[in-house]
């Protein structure tokens, strides 16, 4: 059941970034989706459903924001001049930056249903949902609320390391039980490359990532390296793929999202 008009009418694809566990970088791999996607020429809105950590108004600068109402909803907060990147998130509805969340489950849950019926997104190429850690209630109202309007489906994050991958593995299952189509794994905090001599540590470990994704039979997105200028255009709220082009995760995320497009093209051919 739809409603007359819905406000996701208007978005043409819906990407879940997902991880099992936390501090893999979901976050990193939205926002930085976001601003490949807009190099690319696309409309992008970003929901963000990370409710006790919301970062990601703090990765675009636009914390300070208030979200107003309209018509149809909530308008979400856009990041740029042409309005080519815009942002839904608890971080804008909280009193104070530093307030917690302290709420059971089906207060989440109702603000989850309500984030998704309820932002006036307009016409939008990709929304990206980044979801918080793990396989729990967050997650199971968000692709409940969202399956009506056939989400593209799940990336997944992890980084190199066993118990990293162990968890993301938990992750492919729920998106099975789910039916939630797995576009892919990204390999983050993939090697340390040094600003000095270029050459690369791992710091973790090496390809858990395109191990787990071989043996799930999905695709594998790519690795990106930790690089402390992706880090610090992050806690600036700059436009790391406009400002870093010679950085060695610039190809990275760019491979990752042409991958994305080719995958959405592939689709409505």
């Amino acid at each position: 059941f739809l409603p007359e008009r819905s406000n996701l009418a208007g978005v043409r694809h819906i990407l879940l970034v997902l991880s099992g566990k936390g501090g893999v970088g979901k976050s990193t791999i939205s926002t930085e989706l976001a601003l490949s996607l807009r190099h690319s020429g696309k409309k992008v809105g970003i929901l963000d459903v990370d409710l006790c950590g919301p970062s990601i108004p703090r990765m675009f600068r636009v914390q300070d924001n208030d979200v107003h109402q309209c018509d149809s909803g909530w308008v979400p907060v856009f990041v740029d001049q042409d309005k080519s990147i815009s942002l839904m998130s608890i971080g804008f509805l909280l009193e104070k930056p530093d307030d917690a969340v302290v709420w059971r489950g089906p207060k989440k849950n109702a603000l989850i249903k309500q984030f998704v019926a309820d932002v006036a997104w307009g016409d939008l190429d990709f929304l990206i949902v980044d979801t918080p850690p793990g396989t729990s209630d967050e997650h199971i109202s968000t692709v409940e609320a969202l399956r009506p309007y056939k989400p593209l489906g799940a990336i997944l994050v992890t980084t190199p390391q066993a118990v990293s991958v162990g968890d993301v593995r938990r992750e492919l299952t729920f998106c099975k039980k789910t039916g939630l189509r797995v576009l892919g794994i990204v390999e983050n905090m993939s090697g340390f490359v040094c600003p000095h001599c270029s050459e690369c540590t791992n710091i973790f470990s090496k390809g858990g990532g395109e191990e787990l994704a071989k043996h799930a039979g999905v695709p594998f997105l790519g690795c990106v390296p930790l690089d402390p200028q992706l880090s610090q255009s992050l806690e600036e709220g700059r436009d790391f793929i406009q400002e870093f082009p010679k950085s060695s995760a610039f190809p990275a995320l760019a491979h990752i999202a042409q991958r994305i497009l080719d995958g959405t093209a592939q689709q409505s051919s």
